[in-house]
């Protein structure tokens, strides 16, 4: 169970995801309940609730085609709200799987894509057929003992899809086998230099600050899971080149299936010698988005890597100053950016900067900080290196 406040986030953000994907919110529904339903998710009354709206709404010339969960259905919870509702219902990872879809523009990336979608598909493919009922008893109507019982359309049906499906993951599998040790040889052949990926929940803004810092036009926009394909740059600090990856945004609940298929893709954070870890300081959530960044890090195995967080946004930061007589402790909503400066930087040490990607406020402070960090790393990991000594051109390349 979860107050207000955080409802409210969670269906701010499945509104968003569900805008990206192009549906329109026409309205919401909470519930308060110990723990969800097993056969409904919701209850029965509330249930009932949503379908008296859908029914006056097909009424109007704007009817209801379309309920999302912000959580992931069973198959037995989709097939049951689908008939209780009498419209299509999509839970908060199908809404994700069909994001990526639409995202996905290379090769690699709509491979990944459509293994995660056959990974969530294939138990659920009861449900696609549920209107082929399975039909007939044993022969003779007394379905004894040693009678066969006769297998609809529907089931047949269903072990071939299954079949296909299966299949299709195999095939899957092996091209990413492939796309992983193609991605494998590139990263091998980029030679000596020192890699900082750039990670961060979905929308903060790691696009936008890789094409300020390496000068480059790497797509960003304002939605979620603008990026899907790693792109990697070089970058060039005082004579000091070093390689930087913008990575596949994080989200709360990010389904394990995506997980597990953008292996190539996460690969990039996995082999990096220092992380950037972009947050949106001007999310009244960020601290849980913050959350959900690092135990997605430790689940990949990369809660050890050195970490600089970055603050991203301070230009969209909103606080409301508290009465000289308010003795109510501070809340996210009543802190200068000032004081969360302080608290932060006391919190995380040096590691820290406050920036406006969009402004470029804090971005030679956070060159010089990048330059100091990849170069001790650098020290740290080629210690016979001559790069002190070596002047680049504009390419990277040694003169």
């Amino acid at each position: 169970m979860q107050d207000e406040r955080k409802t409210k986030e969670y269906l701010d953000e499945l509104e968003f995801l569900a805008e990206t994907a192009g549906a329109e919110c026409v309205t919401r529904f909470t519930q308060r309940l110990d723990a969800p339903s097993n056969v409904t998710y919701v209850g029965s009354g509330k249930l009932q609730e949503i379908r008296a709206f859908i029914d006056q709404r097909d009424d109007t010339d704007e009817p209801i085609d379309l309920a999302i969960f912000d959580d992931e259905l069973s198959a037995k919870q989709l097939q049951n709200i689908e008939k209780a509702l009498g419209l299509r219902v999509l839970d908060r990872t199908s809404l994700i799987l069909d994001i990526f879809a639409m995202r996905a523009r290379t090769a690699n990336a709509k491979t990944q894509v459509e293994l995660a979608q056959n990974q969530y598909m294939l138990p659920r493919l009861r449900r696609m057929w549920t209107h082929l009922e399975r039909q007939g008893g044993g022969s003779g109507g007394g379905g004894g003992k040693g009678m066969v019982g006769l297998r609809g359309p529907g089931e047949t049906q269903l072990e071939m899809d299954r079949r296909i499906i299966l299949s299709r993951m195999a095939l899957l599998k092996r091209r990413l086998t492939e796309i992983d040790k193609q991605k494998t040889t590139q990263r091998q052949g980029r030679g000596r230099l020192i890699r900082v990926a750039l990670v961060g929940y979905t929308n903060v803004g790691k696009s936008t600050l890789t094409n300020l810092l390496s000068g480059s036009d790497v797509f960003a926009e304002n939605k979620l899971f603008a990026t899907l394909d790693t792109t990697v740059r070089k970058i060039i600090i005082h004579n000091l080149p070093f390689l930087i990856s913008d990575t596949v945004g994080f989200i709360r609940k990010l389904p394990t299936e995506l997980v597990s298929s953008f292996k190539s893709t996460l690969d990039e954070v996995r082999e990096a010698d220092l992380l950037l870890h972009i947050v949106d300081v001007s999310h009244p959530d960020f601290e849980e988005q913050i959350d959900v960044v690092t135990r997605t890090l430790a689940d990949l195995g990369c809660a050890d890597k050195p970490v600089i967080t970055i603050f991203n946004k301070i230009d969209a930061y909103r606080w409301i100053e508290k009465e000289a007589d308010d003795l109510t402790p501070p809340t996210r909503e009543n802190i200068s950016l000032s004081e969360l400066q302080r608290t932060w930087m006391a919190r995380l040490g040096d590691d820290t900067i406050f920036i406006s990607a969009r402004e470029k406020t804090g971005l030679e402070e956070l060159r010089e900080m990048l330059y100091r960090r990849v170069r001790q790393l650098h020290v740290q990991k080629y210690p016979y290196n001559d790069f002190l000594y070596t002047q680049y051109d504009a390419e990277g390349n040694p003169l």
